[in-house]
């Protein structure tokens, strides 16, 4: 209805424009659209009111066109039906449910009751199977008992031992393979340590260097302080002694202070009889003379009261005697009892090997070194190393000025003065 009415206004409209603006040729478009838009906002404002629920109202309002007028043409309402019947239907469906409710409720309480009831023979069975358990517990216990007996009987254990043990004898073998992996993996073990670059070179150019033995060690040592007249068990104090001697001090006075002492007889029992003044003058000038006095008469009393004249045989118990270290210790296990405990490192030798490159980094005390040198040295060079490096030392490898001209590691020698790489840099 208000879409017809708009329709037609807007028609009546239209045309009252039109006539409009072919009565008034004279006014401009300004003026005709501001009359238009009036003319529109009148219309428009009567039925907007017909939708207003003031019934009363809408008879006073005047419509522009008939079909308002009738009064049997308004709209009919719409009258909705009660949904009664449904909320009958849903209200007897709720109270059925909540009395089948009820009846599954009470059903419950009696099932609950009954099976309550029924609960009692339960109870009976299980304490049935307590009795049962702990008489199978008692059994079970009694046979622990009867086992731990039987444990103690292991004469089978024994003999499959035996039987083992005698199949390990039958496979001599076998044993030797896995002793041949077992070196195979020590071999691999040493190779992976760090050696020194040409060792080897280096080694065989100074024994070619020392063939002729004109060292003062050659001729002077302490393998060279010996009485050749005298028994082993003295031939052995004699050595110690000799080392003890030699300890900061070159080894020509160390041999004109031993030929002194032999000359006096050097045996425990009389130089730990000896006046202090006499030996003091028997081994000078020997470097720290007066405190190797002291040093050799206390050792010549526990030599003779622990170990009745001789000296001790383990490398422990030598390095326990008053003035002796682990240089002379070792170098006394090797001349004495013939036995290598390892090297013996001196001066000399500390100097070397730390101008050869032959340890890891550099070392500022000789058992440093000795530690640093039995990492990779092998064992069957060390009886010699000593006794090659010092007489090295001596000729050639000089503490102040080495001759590294006359040296035949003087290519190879990180420390040479004199290598061919150094002229041509």
């Amino acid at each position: 209805m208000l879409s017809l009415n708009y329709i037609a206004v807007y028609r009546h409209d239209i045309l009252l424009f039109i006539s409009s603006r072919a009565l008034t040729y004279t006014s401009s478009r300004r003026n005709l659209y501001k009359m238009s838009k009036k003319l529109k906002l009148d219309v428009l404002t009567k039925p907007r009111s017909l939708r207003s629920e003031n019934k009363g109202d809408s008879k006073s309002i005047s419509t522009t066109s008939g079909y308002f007028d009738d009064k049997d043409a308004s709209p009919k309402k719409i009258v909705k039906k009660k949904h009664t019947p449904v909320k009958i239907k849903h209200e007897e469906m709720k109270d059925a449910a909540n009395s089948k409710n009820s009846e599954i409720k009470i059903e419950d309480l009696q099932q609950n009751e009954t099976v309550k009831k029924d609960r009692a023979p339960v109870k009976i069975k299980y304490e049935e199977m307590k009795d049962v358990t702990d008489s199978k517990n008692t059994e079970i216990k009694v046979q622990d008992l009867q086992n731990k007996t039987v444990k103690k009987k292991r004469t089978p254990v024994k003999i499959e031992y035996e039987e083992m043990k005698n199949a390990t004898e039958s496979k001599p073998n076998e044993v030797k393979v896995e002793d041949l992996q077992d070196e195979t993996v020590k071999n691999e073990t040493v190779e992976d340590k760090w050696m020194p670059l040409n060792w080897e070179t280096i080694l065989e150019n100074v024994k070619e260097m020392r063939k002729h033995k004109t060292a003062p060690v050659d001729e002077m040592g302490c393998h060279k302080c010996i009485d050749p007249n005298a028994t082993a068990k003295v031939a052995r104090y004699q050595s110690l002694i000799a080392l003890m001697l030699s300890s900061q001090t070159k080894d020509q006075v160390t041999h004109a202070a031993m030929q002194r002492l032999i000359t006096y007889g050097c045996t425990p029992e009389l130089i730990s009889g000896t006046p202090d003044d006499t030996l003091g003058k028997l081994i000078y000038p020997v470097g720290f003379w007066k405190r190797k006095v002291q040093y050799i008469k206390k050792t010549s009393k526990i030599l003779i009261e622990k170990y009745n004249g001789d000296i001790p045989r383990t490398l422990k118990e030598l390095c326990q005697l008053p003035g002796v270290g682990p240089k002379m210790a070792h170098i006394c296990m090797q001349i004495a009892w013939g036995e290598v405990s390892g090297i013996g490192v001196d001066t000399h030798v500390h100097r070397i090997c730390n101008r050869l490159g032959w340890v890891k980094k550099s070392t500022k005390i000789p058992e440093d070194t000795r530690i640093a040198v039995e990492e990779w040295l092998p064992k069957d060079l060390w009886s010699e190393v000593n006794y090659l490096l010092v007489g090295f030392g001596q000729e050639i490898c000089l503490p102040r000025f080495p001759k590294c001209d006359e040296c035949l590691n003087k290519d190879i020698c990180p420390s040479s003065t004199k290598s061919s790489m150094k002229k041509k840099t």
